[in-house]
């Protein structure tokens, strides 16, 4: 998988009629995801999600604020901290703040960056679709699956192994009570059945953990 293209951000900038240094926010945005405590929320993380989008484009209302909601989403990530959405759907707002952009287009993204906060479905049309491309990784064959965890781990080593699989337990049995896991019929289609059997067995693990 190759890191997010620059050109690629150069022509979606292009797409909103900003103008100022396409390039500068590009490295801005990259040296974010290359940040030494990140082992999933990474640049390879949004490359991924990229690819995803680039399948279901069609289904999008807005695409280009969808796409620059991937781009920033995970902009910035501390996984000490309860904020991240937040701070990372204000960089996004700010990317804009000096360039004449259209005001709508930095509020929808926004709030599709806040949809990844909670991943709740009924989100909205794009919004469901930037959480289904997010959580598209639950569907990953038990190998991609298992690396995405070792990874999650990773980023959460200073948490007791304890405290960590309980809290781990709580987030994915929350998903696995969801009637669905995704919100579109295409990412049902695609993940769905594999993503209950990577979360069935990830919950095993983690309930012998904690017993």
């Amino acid at each position: 998988m190759h890191l997010p293209n620059r050109d690629r951000w150069v022509t979606l900038w292009r797409a909103t009629g900003a103008g100022g240094d396409a390039a500068g926010w590009y490295e801005r945005l990259t040296s974010a995801y290359a940040e030494p405590h990140r082992y999933y929320h990474t640049q390879h993380h949004i490359a991924e999600c990229l690819a995803e989008f680039d399948r279901v484009r069609r289904l999008a209302r807005h695409p280009t604020a969808v796409e620059l909601a991937l781009w920033f989403h995970d902009a910035v990530y501390d996984p000490r901290a309860a904020d991240n959405e937040e701070q990372s759907a204000a960089l996004a707002k700010s990317c804009f703040a000096a360039f004449k952009v259209a005001d709508a287009l930095p509020e929808t993204v926004a709030k599709l960056i806040m949809a990844t906060k909670t991943h709740e479905l009924n989100a909205g049309d794009d919004a469901e679709l930037v959480i289904d491309i997010d959580l598209s990784v639950l569907g990953r064959d038990e190998e991609g699956f298992l690396q995405y965890e070792q990874q999650i781990r990773r980023e959460y080593a200073w948490v007791p192994e304890l405290v960590f699989a309980s809290k781990r337990l709580e987030i994915l049995q929350r998903f696995v009570a969801r009637e669905h896991l995704f919100a579109t019929k295409w990412f049902r289609n695609k993940y769905e059945a594999q993503a209950r059997r990577n979360l069935k067995a990830s919950n095993t693990k983690l309930k012998r953990l904690c017993s």
